[in-house]
């Protein structure tokens, strides 16, 4: 039993001076393309940060909104060092970087050592491997506090991965991550075939395709490709590259990879034709609205039960592809329909921004309709971090400082698709000026079913 694994690839793979490797991999993490799901794994290679280095921010840039809320990180690569029969799971009690040691689950790992016949101490398998310990810098900047679960991998089946990653899977608290490069010492052009079928295999969960031409850790690759088909998850890649577009010549060069893995969204859980009933039941409730001045009665009896729940809506007006009202519930408080009703009466006659719809535009509104889930708290120790955590295009965002309230839907990320941006004019729309912070401001998140 060891302490501590020391670094081995510190000032070879990437520099042991902590403030300098700080610098880089939040250049990285920076320069990085947002990712347009939160993981509950990825693929990211381990070469050294010259050449693999702007592939693996891809990768990492994904979780940092997840800062809070991982706990505990599942790392697996493959062993390059030592032959392993299996797997090789560690007796150290962290795992050391230039900027600090990392804790390792050995109450997890002594648990499996014993359950999984094919899992094994073996610190050598550890001791020299660069698979895993590149990871660390980004872990530790991109995270908050965690524990490390390390295993290397060597001459096991894809199906004891499998059987690994299932015993490890946990809940939101845990990140999957495993370790691997993609094509090796190629020329340019024949890697980035080669690249491209592999990335094609892991988008299509096809893990019998691959082999060791394809990828260095195929084997873990395919035991979580078998395992994120089980949970369901779908995947994004995010960043296909080689050494020949980082640094060095293009003869010979080795292909990177960055995939995330996540939980798809619920499926819409409306009909189409009861969509389209409640769009009618909006116009209809603007009609009435226009002979009675007040929304349409609804007759709660003859809609189906999906439509009676309690959820709350938005109803969104638009005249000749512009803005001419929209009014919603961030609370559900009453039934689907009747919230829907009342919207669009709201938006047609009482959106203080707009005057109110005349007969003459009846026929020329566009109405859009957005039913939203139940709001979630976000956890953020200051603004940067808040921003970090926004899903583009996915998160609708509720903004709230003393009795200043505001919220923008998912829709509107089409047209403020930047992240600070989007934050700064919804203060705006709170009634904040756009660069005004306090500790007091709180935030929830929400997603819409929208047609």
């Amino acid at each position: 039993m060891i302490e501590t694994r020391q670094p081995a690839v510190a000032g070879t793979f990437y520099t042991d001076d902590p403030s300098l490797l700080r610098h880089q991999v939040e250049n990285y993490l920076r320069d990085a393309k947002p990712a347009h799901h939160t993981p509950k794994a990825l693929i990211a290679p381990h070469a050294g940060y010259v050449y693999s280095g702007p592939v693996a921010g891809s990768a990492y840039a994904a979780v940092r909104s997840l800062r809070n809320r991982i706990t505990r990180v599942v790392l697996l690569g493959p062993a390059h060092r030592v032959a392993v029969s299996g797997v090789a799971a560690t007796s150290a009690r962290a795992f050391a970087s230039p900027l600090g040691e990392v804790p390792v689950d050995q109450d997890t790992v002594a648990r499996l050592v014993n359950e999984l016949d094919f899992l094994c101490y073996m610190d050598e398998a550890h001791a020299l491997e660069h698979s895993l310990e590149v990871h660390l810098p980004f872990m530790q900047i991109a995270l908050n506090e965690f524990v490390l679960l390390p295993f290397a991998v060597g001459d096991a089946h894809p199906t004891q991965i499998e059987r690994l990653l299932e015993a490890l899977w946990g809940g939101p608290e845990t990140l999957i991550v495993i370790s691997s490069d993609l094509s090796h010492y190629h020329d340019y052009d024949t890697a980035r075939k080669i690249d491209r079928y592999t990335t094609d295999r892991i988008e299509q969960f096809d893990p019998a395709s691959l082999t060791a031409e394809h990828a260095c850790g195929q084997i873990p690759v395919r035991g979580l490709l078998r395992s994120a088909t089980r949970h369901h998850l779908q995947v994004e890649t995010l960043d296909i590259r080689n050494s020949g577009d980082t640094a060095g010549p293009r003869d010979q060069v080795v292909g990177y990879g960055a995939y995330a893995f996540y939980e798809a969204l619920p499926e819409h859980s409306l009909p189409e034709a009861e969509r389209t009933r409640l769009t009618g039941l909006a116009q209809q409730s603007i009609k009435h609205g226009l002979d009675h001045d007040d929304p349409l009665p609804v007759a709660l009896e003859e809609w189906p039960k999906s439509s009676q729940s309690v959820q709350a809506s938005f109803v969104t007006l638009k005249k000749n592809g512009d803005l001419r009202g929209c009014i919603g519930s961030l609370e559900a408080t009453r039934p689907l329909v009747e919230d829907v009703a009342h919207n669009a009466f709201a938006a047609a006659f009482r959106d203080p921004r707009f005057s109110r719809v005349g007969p003459e535009e009846f026929l020329d509104l566009h109405i859009h309709i957005s039913v939203l889930s139940r709001p979630e708290p976000i956890t953020f120790g200051s603004q940067q971090e808040l921003i970090d955590q926004l899903r583009p295009g996915i998160d609708g965002l509720i903004l709230t400082e003393g009795n200043r309230r505001g919220t923008f839907l998912p829709s509107v990320w089409e047209n403020i698709p930047e992240r600070n941006n989007f934050l700064q004019q919804l203060k705006r729309k709170a009634g904040l000026d756009p660069g005004y912070w306090s500790p007091t401001v709180s935030a929830a998140r929400y997603t819409t079913e929208s047609w």
